[in-house]
């Protein structure tokens, strides 16, 4: 006798629920549901423009259809959500996408149904947030009727050696029963394996700690940085030689956006200053972290001072607008800041990027790209991320976008000491 499977329905077709519809799509069947129907168009011709499924991927799961359209999702009994949880303007937590996923989903929810949550959220949202808009629009009891569960995303976009099956996933449930049965749903997938939590609670308050630790981290290399500049001493150099230190943690100073290490933090400290307790290591860290693409503007102006180069009017070239290195992702990206200040300076910044849309920077941010900087032509030229085709470039042919008299500024440290005018 055949076992009954399951369908699964992955809300929100982004860097971490299309991953996961494919994986799941390869041996059992799964809706993947998305408010954007241009991106459900481009999945279904078989195109991730994320770049993080390949189209020979999407075509491997077999049993993966897609759809904008609620009424679809019905057919299945479990849901994860994968939806982004941002920041607002004033840094505090912005769960619209979520709020409103749980209310979808609530038109659709069955009695036995179980909705799981991989969202980056503060300990307590699950169950106090999302919970009540479940039961309010289903009138369904909460571990009566239907249950949830949370597994907490660690995608790294433009990973290719940690894939989704190749990373350990924590899991839980809001009853010992529901918990095994979520584990054991990602166990069917996940080859690293799975780690149950004790409760949705501690799932979400480990996936905010993670990268709070790594905000931590980064901020006091930053804070570093900036010592041993006004010191004259290289930066780089220190850490290589305190890198000899078996224990010693390899962060390096630079800029900190993207979709986790400059947002979970926030979720925390609003949680935190709700209950009374005013978090303040955590909150020194994101100011340090924060001011990043000022001081990076500051210190490039300071330099073309030095050489006595005019920066009311001066052109700068940025080499990289991305996140992070080698993938297409925008999301919070703090490259923006440094244009942002260098145009409050006077100067005419050009931003170059091989990953990016051009159309997708200018509705997301309202900058123009520069598909081919030319030579000879900036007063700086700031390298900001360490994408292969930089390094391939090497130091010298990005430096003749630069004129005769440049300065040309290494932020990642990419490059020999002596092939730049300034690192980090």
């Amino acid at each position: 006798m055949t076992a009954y499977v399951k369908t699964i329905a992955v809300i929100g077709l982004g860097y971490v629920g299309l991953p996961l519809a494919v994986e799941f799509g390869k041996a059992r069947p799964v809706i993947g549901f998305d408010i954007n129907t241009s991106r459900i168009d481009a999945l279904r011709v078989g195109h991730d423009a994320t770049l993080e499924v390949s189209n020979d991927e999407l075509a491997s799961a077999d049993q993966f259809t897609l759809t904008s359209n609620p009424a679809n999702l019905a057919a299945a009994s479990i849901y994860i959500v994968t939806v982004p949880t941002p920041i607002d303007a004033q840094k505090r937590p912005d769960l619209t996408s979520l709020l409103k996923a749980s209310e979808m989903l609530g038109g659709v929810l069955k009695r036995g149904d179980i909705v799981i949550y991989e969202s980056t959220v503060y300990p307590g949202a699950t169950e106090e947030d999302c919970v009540p808009v479940l039961e309010r629009v289903s009138g369904l009891t909460f571990n009566v009727d239907f249950f949830a569960g949370y597994s907490p995303e660690r995608i790294n976009p433009g990973d290719k050696l940690h894939r989704l099956p190749d990373i350990l996933k924590v899991t839980s449930g809001s009853t010992p029963e529901v918990a095994e049965e979520v584990d054991q749903l990602y166990a069917s997938i996940i080859t690293a394996g799975t780690y149950k939590a004790e409760s949705i609670r501690i799932a979400e308050a480990a996936k905010v700690i993670e990268n709070t630790q790594r905000d931590l981290n980064i901020a006091l290399v930053n804070e570093l940085a900036m010592i041993f500049n006004k010191m004259g001493i290289d930066t780089d150099a220190v850490l290589k030689a305190a890198g000899t230190k078996w224990n010693f943690l390899p962060f390096k100073p630079g800029l900190v956006g993207g979709h986790c290490i400059g947002v979970d933090p926030y979720y925390l400290t609003h949680k935190a200053e709700a209950i009374g307790y005013h978090p303040q290591i955590i909150l020194a860290g994101r100011r340090i972290n924060d001011a990043m693409g000022a001081y990076v503007a500051g210190q490039l102006v300071k330099a073309m001072l030095k050489r006595r180069l005019q920066v009311d009017g001066a052109r700068v070239l940025i080499l990289g607008l991305t996140f992070k290195e080698n993938c297409p992702d925008l999301r919070n990206t703090r490259v923006v800041d440094v244009v942002a200040e260098l145009q409050d300076y006077g100067v005419h910044v050009d931003v170059h990027d091989p990953w990016v849309n051009a159309a997708d920077v200018q509705k997301k941010y309202g900058l123009p790209l520069t598909a081919t900087p030319e030579p000879n032509s900036y007063d700086g030229v700031i390298l900001t991320l360490a994408h292969d085709s930089y390094r391939q470039a090497g130091a010298t042919t990005l430096r003749g976008y630069g004129q005769p008299h440049h300065v040309f500024f290494d932020l990642k440290s990419i490059f020999a000491r002596d092939e730049s005018d300034f690192r980090l």
